[in-house]
């Protein structure tokens, strides 16, 4: 149960930050040597609802937006088209077929070969120095928003090709979509909201199915930790949500560069002295 609460502690703290949560869960699971003794099925389903109980804690966050888009859902004499509930949820859904249309496939591929310690302390060093360059390049100062604004289908598009490099753990799905919503024009701040949106449907269908395959195949303590790794992210992504956009407002994202960057160097060099299994 201590291993499952570190773990969401762990999820809810990187998952909206531009720091991989997935990378961390890697190097931090292996550290804690918590699914040497479990089943795949187990495995896939714990990480998959840590996940969930963050992204839950957007749409706790964010209720009134989307109820927003639901009572607005169609456009009509006192809701243009671009504002309407429909709309948005297009943008979200053309945002996520690039990476499911690569990573549903080759999800097997990519655990098998990338989820290691190696490749995701190369991921967050690269990753670390293209956000300073995407940063200095292509950053607006522009802190409106996701509601003052409006994406359009070009923007949609480029943030979810951007999203598709998150499929390598260590890239981290809200840098490269922060960075995607800097190279179609936001500004960081609406580009992190979006990135937050962006979990919600894949993550939700994702859950549901695991949830159905595994519904009768968990003991009773791995559904126990299920639930504490589930509370615990959820908890832990509700106060990261808000400081992390008060924070993009004041601060440049460099910071969080540096410190993949350290992390990065860290984990390889545990490696060479406690070599990783």
């Amino acid at each position: 149960m201590l291993k499952a609460g570190i773990l969401g502690i762990i999820e809810g703290l990187t998952e909206f930050l531009p720091v991989s949560s997935t990378g961390h869960l890697i190097i931090f699971s292996n550290l804690l040597n918590f699914y040497s003794h479990t089943n795949k099925e187990f495995v896939d389903m714990f990480n998959m609802v840590i996940q969930l109980g963050a992204t839950l804690a957007v749409v706790y966050l964010y209720r009134q937006k989307i109820m927003d888009t639901i009572i607005n859902l169609f456009p009509s004499r006192n809701v243009p088209a671009q504002k309407s509930g429909m709309y948005f949820w297009i943008m979200i859904c053309i945002s996520c077929l690039p990476a499911a249309a690569i990573g549903i496939p080759f999800d097997d591929v990519v655990q098998y070969y990338l989820f290691n310690p190696l490749v995701v302390s190369i991921a967050l060093f690269v990753g670390g120095v293209l956000m300073i360059v995407a940063e200095n390049n292509l950053r607006k100062r522009d802190n409106r928003s996701l509601s003052q604004l409006v994406i359009t289908p070009r923007q949609a598009i480029i943030v979810g090709l951007f999203q598709v490099c998150s499929i390598i753990p260590g890239v981290s799905r809200s840098a490269s979509t922060i960075i995607g919503g800097w190279a179609g024009g936001l500004g960081t701040v609406a580009a992190a909201e979006y990135s937050f949106f962006l979990a919600i449907p894949i993550m939700f269908g994702q859950a549901f199915l695991n949830l159905l395959d595994a519904r009768g195949n968990l003991v009773p303590e791995e559904w126990a930790a299920l639930f504490v790794g589930f509370l615990v992210s959820f908890v832990v992504a509700i106060a990261v949500i808000g400081s992390f956009l008060d924070f993009l407002k004041k601060k440049p994202m460099r910071y969080f560069a540096i410190y993949r960057m350290i992390f990065a160097f860290l984990v390889l060099a545990y490696g060479l002295f406690f070599p990783w299994k």
